[in-house]
């Protein structure tokens, strides 16, 4: 199994520069950087690009309607030739809040675009003159649509790679579906091991079945805050306002994918109530309301032999990337923590 840390998109990003540099020097894999409605994820990963020398960098998402899908492709081309090959694109569809409140942009057709946004990605790096004629993009754009003085370009510079490995962070069963079948990676949330092939067997399998062997096996990309220790139970609170946060707010009422996935793993009462809560204003209270039970089944929170527990039903339920997130404030602990999970693997 290998080993990632995933950095926060709400801040402290140059102070976590340091701790992606001794994560690469401990042997860690793998470095994501999130973005939601906050600063871009593009340029801090060119800075890291030029603080690091062997760890992979990738984006842990972007979402696919914020850009072009030609503007995808040159930026992964751009990142990965600044990185020497150690660039992977992290594509997710967000959610309406977001795409539609913040981006202008309509959220609509998830499913199609994530897969015409793929294949245009790939067209790209291979250098092609681009001309494609899906459902939601075509280019050149057609005469009806502009101007008509559109003609299909290939990208002027050599990408270091004409396959950039992408991951798509999915979570309902035709994303999924979708994601086994055309991607890389697969980056699930709040990975509940023991109950992850019910809630998502039946779609990799059916995906996995489409799939082009020459993409390899599904890379499983899984998120987990991170406290090793005999007296790292409170750490538990630390990972609550996240789940909340998600569980109860990063959605409308009917509308929410993290709520719906707390409910396929038996917790629905439970996410209603953080949901009423959450959109009540009453973050606190909802914060509270998250089960200390479910943190611990989707996080790597407690002593040591908990924790090696923990990865071997990671590792049963098919997860070959552990993303952490330390939940310290210091970092020699937060080094200290990635250093001994890598012990445990």
């Amino acid at each position: 199994m290998r080993t990632g840390i995933f950095l926060s998109y709400a801040g402290g990003f140059l102070e976590a520069v340091d701790e992606v540099v001794e994560c690469e020097k401990i042997g860690v894999d793998i470095a994501l950087v999130a973005e939601a409605y906050s600063f871009d994820a593009i340029s801090q990963l060119g800075f890291l690009a030029a603080r690091t020398s062997r760890i992979e960098l990738g984006t842990g998402v972007v979402p696919i309607y914020t850009r072009t899908p030609a503007l995808m492709a040159m930026t992964a081309a751009g990142l990965d030739y600044i990185s020497d090959g150690r660039f992977r694109l992290g594509l997710g569809t967000s959610g309406p809040q977001v795409v539609e409140g913040f981006h202008g942009v309509p959220f609509d057709a998830p499913l199609g675009r994530t897969r015409e946004v793929v294949e245009i990605c790939r067209q790209v790096w291979r250098r092609e003159r681009l001309a494609f004629d899906g459902k939601h993009y075509q280019l050149p754009l057609p005469s009806e649509k502009g101007t008509g003085l559109g003609k299909p370009l290939k990208l002027i510079n050599h990408p270091v790679r004409e396959r950039i490995p992408i991951t798509i962070a999915a979570l309902g069963p035709k994303n999924v579906e979708l994601t086994a079948e055309i991607a890389e990676g697969w980056q699930p949330v709040f990975f509940y091991p023991e109950k992850a092939d019910d809630v998502w067997g039946d779609a990799l399998r059916a995906g996995a079945s489409r799939r082009d062997p020459a993409l390899g096996p599904l890379d499983v990309m899984v998120s987990a805050s991170l406290a090793i220790g005999d007296h790292v139970d409170d750490r538990l609170a630390w990972a609550k306002p996240q789940l909340a946060l998600y569980i109860g707010g990063m959605g409308a009422r009917g509308k929410n994918f993290y709520h719906n996935l707390a409910t396929r793993y038996g917790f629905g009462e439970v996410a209603d109530h953080i949901q009423n809560l959450y959109l009540a204003g009453k973050k606190a209270e909802a914060i509270d309301a998250v089960p200390d039970e479910l943190v611990r089944q989707v996080s790597l929170v407690g002593p040591a032999g908990f924790v090696k527990e923990r990865l071997a039903a990671f590792a049963e339920a098919g997860v070959t990337t552990m993303l952490v997130h330390p939940l310290s404030g210091d970092r020699r602990e937060t080094i200290k923590f990635v250093e001994e999970l890598q012990s445990l693997l």
